[in-house]
């Protein structure tokens, strides 16, 4: 008997193991359509004239070691 678990798309229970762990190739490709879009971006922080100068001075040190 194959284990159900939740679509991450629909949240339909589902023991589908061919799109796993999506319920459907239709959830898969919404899910890869918000990969291509940038749905699913991490935010990042822009860095100033400083923290790149602290970062240097870092790895200098880390490469003396």
């Amino acid at each position: 008997m194959a284990k159900l678990h939740k679509c991450p798309i629909c949240g339909q229970d589902t023991d589908n193991d061919k799109y796993r762990p999506f319920c459907s190739k239709h959830c898969a490709d919404v899910d890869l359509g918000r990969w291509f879009n940038g749905s699913y971006s991490v935010p990042a922080q822009e860095l100033d004239e400083q923290d790149y100068e602290e970062l240097e001075k870092e790895l200098k040190s880390e490469n003396k070691n």
